[in-house]
């Protein structure tokens, strides 16, 4: 009876253990990345996914295996990257770096679910039917709210009140930079603003485009992002920084690096609530049942030096908005 009593008791303390665990079936989540591996935010937002699992019951070496594929900004390499974890197999891939990552994902498996972590515009570039009924096998987190472009050039133009001509840099293999494009050539003329496109498909069209910002007489840019800009982060900046040019960017490692004005919305979320589609994807529910989401916070960072060296006088307004001001 003593015995009965002590694993009565010993069963009522044992720690809780999740539906996640599924009594000791591990999971195999595939990650399938697009930016850089040397990229600042690769870590942290991995890191962050994984702390989304962690506080959904998933551990790894326990009843979580996490197979990684990165590209390392060679986009080319994305689909045979695809294959290898659609042969393995996983039971979920997460995609992460935009589109490509996504598209690449979606061409090798129409059966194994696919969880964006962040894709600039999932409707837009054909990866979903809608953000309310997905559809297929691809749901996630979108990483392009509406309007957000228009945001940073209201606050370039906050900040730098004489700008008249924005050159944009963006990148046509990467879809997400087009439509950012396109978003700021629609909120442009309500600022009083003309978008001169700058279109960089290579390196090496680099130093042609920025003669050609110089040529057409821009005052400024915006740089729409992706993972082509942030592997080419200091060639970017050092150009309208040598020029004088306020810069707008769409990542707090931009910021510290030189540029002006980051708004973004913070990449943490993303991933975490990635981890929130998987968790739900393995116990059961389609994802094409799952809405996508789009993001909710943003964030405002200023460089404060960069405003200075350009003779910038920043409006107390826009510190009071900032969620971090670099001095």
């Amino acid at each position: 009876m003593g015995c009965i009593v002590t694993l009565i008791l010993s069963l009522c303390a044992a720690p809780h253990v999740s539906d996640a665990q599924q009594w000791g079936k591990v999971h195999r989540i595939g990650w399938l990345a697009g930016r850089a591996i040397a990229d600042a935010a690769t870590p942290e937002n991995y890191e962050a996914f994984l702390q989304g699992l962690r506080a959904l019951g998933y551990v790894e070496g326990q009843n979580l295996v996490m197979v990684r594929r990165d590209a390392a900004g060679q986009l080319d390499q994305l689909p045979a990257l695809a294959t290898e974890l659609v042969r393995l197999p996983v039971d979920v891939i997460v995609t992460t770096g935009g589109v490509p990552a996504t598209r690449a994902a979606m061409q090798v498996t129409t059966t194994i679910p696919i969880v964006m972590a962040e894709v600039g515009d999932p409707v837009g570039t054909g990866l979903v039917a809608s953000l309310a009924q997905p559809g297929g096998n691809v749901t996630g987190v979108g990483g392009l709210a509406p309007d957000v472009i228009g945001k940073r050039l209201q606050l370039l133009k906050e900040a730098a009140p004489l700008v008249r001509r924005v050159a944009v840099l963006y990148h046509p293999p990467f879809p997400a930079t087009v439509l950012g494009l396109r978003e700021a050539q629609a909120a442009a003329p309500a600022l009083g603003l003309t978008v001169l496109p700058m279109e960089v498909s290579t390196p090496d069209e680099f130093d042609d485009a920025f003669a050609t910002i110089v040529k057409l007489g821009a005052d400024a840019l915006l740089i729409a992002g992706g993972p082509f800009a942030s592997a080419h982060r200091q060639r970017i900046l050092d150009w309208p920084a040598t020029h004088r040019l306020p810069t707008a960017c769409n990542d707090r490692q931009f910021a510290e690096m030189g540029c002006l004005i980051a708004y973004y919305a913070s990449e943490a979320q993303y991933f975490k609530r990635a981890a929130d589609y998987v968790d739900k994807i393995l116990k059961g529910t389609k994802p094409g049942d799952l809405p996508v989401e789009q993001p909710t916070k943003f964030e405002l960072v200023i460089n404060l030096k960069t405003a200075q060296a350009l003779g910038i006088t920043m409006p107390p307004s826009l510190l009071l908005l900032a969620a971090e001001v670099i001095r």
